[in-house]
């Protein structure tokens, strides 16, 4: 018997899921919920049907595992833990500052339902993380590298973009101001360069927590 799968969210991340359960013969894609009309989303798996999200919870005797597909910024600290009443979850949820709070909201809506939620789960944190785990304890001379510039995160850079778009850079404080100017200007050096180009130079720790800091300043507005 299959697992019946549900996915909520059909971006780049939701269609990547649902091609890997077409790779999973355990796996059926039973249901895409989305926010957008139904009727404008076309889907890969003929058998599976695409519905509104406010219809998620008329089918939870009929998924196994909602597979969450939406952005960590502002979609899965609220949807995990409202969707996890009903269905077993998992997200990919990936602001490192926010996991504790995020673990606490979903294993307490968990536990009241029964089901089961995963959070987490993917790259970075996740997989990813655990990979360079283990390839540094078994490689005695490894070194990380990453694919958005060297030794920076996705999620500064994104955090950056979206503040700028979002209220323009203005409204920082002055030295995360300068941290995501800095970024902006050097897109491919590495943080231990960024602190160096710093005016006055800080110590790569400084930088990294500046940065960090750009991440939280986002979810927190």
């Amino acid at each position: 018997m299959s697992i019946r799968i549900g996915i909520l969210g059909y971006g780049n991340l939701g269609r990547g899921v649902e091609c890997a359960i077409k790779h999973n013969p355990d796996l059926e894609l039973a249901a895409v919920f989305t926010r957008r009309d139904p009727a404008t989303v076309k889907i890969l798996t003929e058998t599976a049907a695409v519905y509104h999200v406010d219809e998620a919870e008329k089918m939870k005797d009929k998924i196994d595992v909602l597979i969450l597909c939406g952005g960590s910024a502002t979609d899965l600290p609220e949807q995990t833990p409202k969707y996890a009443q009903w269905f077993n979850v998992v997200d990919s949820f990936d602001t490192h500052a926010k996991v504790p709070e995020h673990f606490a909201n979903v294993d307490k809506a968990a536990s009241e339902s029964g089901h089961v939620g995963i959070i987490s789960v993917g790259w970075d944190p996740g997989m990813f993380s655990l990979n360079r785990l283990y390839a540094n304890a078994i490689l005695t001379n490894g070194k990380d590298y990453t694919f958005w510039g060297k030794g920076v995160s996705q999620g500064h850079s994104d955090a950056i973009r979206r503040i700028e778009r979002d209220y323009g850079l203005d409204v920082l404080p002055e030295k995360l101001q300068s941290a995501a100017l800095l970024r902006i200007a050097n897109p491919e050096a590495s943080l231990a360069d960024l602190a160096t180009l710093s005016y006055p130079p800080v110590t790569k720790s400084c930088l990294n927590y500046r940065l960090k800091k750009l991440m939280e300043f986002h979810m927190d507005d």
